[in-house]
């Protein structure tokens, strides 16, 4: 659905990935200084062909390996998915395999501790010189310890920090913020979060990113009519269910 968040893929990079074939070909999807302090972010490729896996060592360590350590395969990355997310998972790579699209997805994975992380998975098609697709990569954003407040800071000191002109552009921002929670059904704070790791990666002005974002989703083919019915039903009887203020 968000095709273009990232670059069509075809040249070589940095070091530092594990591959689903065991040679050292690098990783061109690199994680920018920086990103760590707001998002756990890492990246990964998946070749349609041989189904061959390469993730970044961030992606390891979300699934509880030293890098280095294993080699990642549809095989392994399933087995870590929640029992409950899993089909889900499933089905989308078969969909990838079968249609040449990339591999998008919000769901839940287990590491080998046994804790479970929420996750988004942002990905857009690799392409060859020639304009074939060869896979499709990207990025994991495990969202689990987005409200540990010992590990990030607030919204608000980011705000005073690093973004002193946002709210002369805060209605752009929020749209913004609203398509990603649809979307990737997350919550006001994840969304901002993924905002501000795009704005990072790319040297780009949040302000910025967030309007050319909102213009552009005007762009997507239109939602099946059944979510629009759905839309309807909701807009149209969302008042009957809205909590009666308490008595002062």
């Amino acid at each position: 659905m968000l095709s273009g968040m990232i670059q069509n893929v075809h040249q070589p990079a940095q070091k530092g990935t594990q591959q689903g074939d065991g040679s050292d070909r690098p990783i061109d999807v690199a994680i920018p200084a920086g990103v760590a302090e707001y998002l756990n972010v890492g990246s990964f490729r998946f070749w349609f062909v041989g189904q061959r896996w390469e993730w970044s060592d961030e992606v390891a360590r979300m699934h509880g390996y030293e890098p280095g350590s294993v080699v990642p395969t549809t095989k392994l990355l399933l087995s870590h998915k929640h029992p409950d997310d899993r089909a889900h998972v499933q089905d989308l790579l078969d969909y990838a395999l079968r249609s040449g699209e990339s591999f998008s997805s919000r769901h839940r994975f287990v590491d080998t501790a046994g804790n479970v992380h929420d996750a988004i998975v942002v990905a857009d098609r690799m392409l060859d010189d020639s304009g074939a697709v060869l896979g499709t990569a990207g990025y994991y954003i495990d969202l689990t310890n987005t409200f540990d407040e010992t590990r990030f800071e607030t919204r608000q000191e980011v705000l005073d920090e690093a973004l002193p002109d946002l709210f002369e552009n805060r209605a752009a921002i929020e749209q913004a913020k609203g398509v990603l929670m649809v979307v990737y059904r997350v919550s006001a704070e994840q969304a901002f979060r993924v905002l501000q790791w795009r704005s990072q990666e790319t040297n780009t002005k949040l302000r910025a990113l967030a309007k050319q974002l909102v213009a552009e989703v005007a762009t997507l083919p239109a939602p099946p009519a059944a979510t629009q019915s759905q839309l309807d039903h909701l807009l149209l009887t969302v008042h009957e269910r809205i909590p009666a203020e308490p008595a002062r």
